[in-house]
């Protein structure tokens, strides 16, 4: 199996125009930047493989790319979570409930253990052998390498016919991995990648970057305002409700708000330039991060 080359269309946000790479729609369930991360993954043919095995959050969109993956491959996933809220095993959504349709097996540590263990520990431990295949946590792997650069082609092939000024490449960074490979890959002709840390601060993400053994890395937008990755900003929620409104594109609540409240400072100074937009998915996410906004800032 082969992902397909995602869409790109244009838009116009609080007066930035832009192109949108539409990498939310490269495959039903396996899309986003978790699939360009594990899009290697498919190519994987090892007989010996029967199980996935992964950990994180269980809402994290990891989980639902490895169980589309998973699903894809003929393989189980087992995925190791500290623990499930009870709410969240009553009434399943979101990246949880996406990930159980597609067969996954999401385990608690506090189910399996009786003393605090972390997942990747457990792993270690009881879980490598030749029939399990280990992605870890957010997919920060050189193994993300290819299909990042496969992102990487499709730009440059879509910018020798469309790009009529200088293209500036944006999305937001967990482990900022994408954007570093993406840099690596364009950077060489000319292409800036702008990113934003949102999982930590500036110093956090430059420490992923430097463990991937990148010492060239993509240009990094930070706020003044410290941004607690998880917490509710009710100004990320208005950017979010702001970019569907104008674009009538659902966007990652998570991730998007903060690359977007970051380009709202850096549009004003580079007009001259061409934005190009990742869309990375993720936004069955929303249906956990949607009701959190709603209860604390009285939004219905």
């Amino acid at each position: 199996m082969k992902l397909a080359n995602s869409p790109v269309t244009q838009h116009v946000f609080d007066g930035i125009p832009f192109f949108l790479k539409r990498d939310d729609q490269l495959h039903g369930h396996f899309s986003g930047n978790k699939a360009r991360k594990l899009m290697s993954l498919l190519a994987y043919d090892n007989p010996k493989i029967t199980h996935l095995i992964g950990y994180g959050s269980p809402q994290a969109n990891s989980l639902l790319s490895l169980a589309a993956l998973a699903s894809i491959k003929g393989w189980q996933l087992e995925f190791y979570v500290d623990r499930i809220p009870s709410w969240l095993k009553e009434s399943p959504i979101g990246n949880y409930r996406g990930a159980l349709d597609l067969g996954a097996k999401i385990i608690a540590m506090a189910d399996i253990c009786t003393e605090s263990t972390h997942p990747a520990d457990f792993i270690h431990k009881h879980r490598q052998d030749e029939n399990h295949l280990l992605v870890p946590e957010g997919g920060r792997s050189p193994i993300a390498e290819e299909g990042v650069k496969t992102l990487a082609d499709e730009i440059l092939t879509w910018s020798r016919f469309h790009q009529e000024k200088p293209l500036v490449v944006a999305l937001p960074a967990g482990t900022g991995t994408t954007a570093l490979y993406l840099h690596k890959h364009l950077h060489p002709h000319g292409i800036e990648v702008l990113t934003c840390p949102c999982v930590g601060g500036e110093s956090y993400l430059v420490s992923q970057f430097e463990e991937l053994g990148e010492t060239r890395h993509p240009t990094i937008l930070t706020r003044d305002q410290k941004h607690h990755f998880g917490k509710l900003y009710e100004q990320d929620y208005r950017v979010w409700q702001s970019l569907l409104e104008q674009t009538h594109i659902e966007f990652d609540l998570l991730y998007d708000p903060m690359m977007w409240r970051c380009l709202q400072t850096w549009y004003p100074q580079n007009a001259d330039k061409q934005l190009l937009y990742i869309h990375q998915g993720g936004i069955l996410g929303n249906e956990s991060m949607l009701p959190r906004y709603e209860r604390k800032y009285d939004l219905r």
